[in-house]
């Protein structure tokens, strides 16, 4: 079989339909890794607060004290991150890109005139990316769990508002990668709105199940107001040196001696 000639063929990376079939789903997953690997550092960000919370509380709503509460507590958190000594702008706030709880985020920290970070992903129904988040920050994901590593890999603390169970996703991942020592770097954990939680997680009762330990109650606090939330933050950060951001290449094991990176 012969080529005819001024025939080229097409480079495999540049073959759209390749590029979108079956085959090279490992490329496309590796593409959702290098491609914010590469904004992150390029932008200077390795350090983030990340604001969790549902996409369908707006601020006219039954729960809509959250939203102003979250937009609040997101400026309070721009206006003192950049305050603080740094190289670039320590502790941006992080989103999930999307509407509701996500977009009270972005707009806070706009409202400080502070960068902010949105992770979307296409979903069918209420997610769209929200105009405050920072342009070169604005990152759109197909992959539920390479989404969810960006929220881990960056996060010194969360904020974690009213939501369901993409929220509770979220949170519980991070609770778990803590109880059992796979990160390197602790990750301050708030819940917000306590009378929520308390009803939506019975964390007592898991503890007197034996599903829990005692002590796994220390992995989180309650926050009820934007300045309460904001203190423990500054009491859990401000004394925190600037570092970059942990290394993918190694995680935290029992056989371990000299812990590398964090494996969200």
């Amino acid at each position: 079989m012969t080529t005819r000639a001024g025939h080229n063929p097409r480079l495999a990376y540049e073959n759209p339909d390749f590029l979108a079939s079956d085959d090279a789903r490992p490329l496309r997953i590796l593409a959702e890794y290098l491609e914010p690997l590469r904004r992150f550092r390029r932008e200077h960000v390795h350090e983030t607060i990340v604001f969790f919370g549902s996409a369908r509380l707006q601020p006219d709503g039954p729960l809509g004290r959250y939203y102003a509460d979250a937009r609040e507590l997101a400026r309070l958190v721009t206006a003192w991150s950049k305050s603080l000594p740094s190289r670039g702008h320590r502790y941006l706030v992080c989103s999930g890109g999307g509407g509701g709880i996500m977009e009270a985020a972005n707009r806070g920290a706009s409202d400080a005139h502070g960068r902010t970070i949105g992770l979307n992903i296409g979903l069918p129904h209420e997610q769209r990316p929200n105009a405050y988040v920072t342009r070169e920050l604005l990152f759109e994901f197909h992959y539920f769990f390479m989404r969810k590593l960006w929220f881990a890999h960056l996060a010194c603390a969360l904020v974690v508002f009213p939501g369901g169970f993409g929220t509770l996703d979220e949170l519980t991942e991070i609770l778990t990668l803590q109880q059992t020592q796979k990160l390197d770097r602790r990750i301050v954990v708030l819940l917000y709105g306590s009378e929520y939680w308390k009803e939506i997680v019975n964390f007592d009762a898991l503890v007197r199940h034996g599903m829990i330990s005692p002590e796994d109650l220390r992995l989180f606090h309650y926050a009820d107001d934007p300045a309460t939330a904001l203190a423990s933050l500054q009491t859990a950060l401000v004394v925190a040196p600037e570092e970059p951001a942990p290394a993918f290449a190694s995680s935290r094991t029992p056989r371990s001696a000299s812990p590398g990176g964090s494996t969200p």
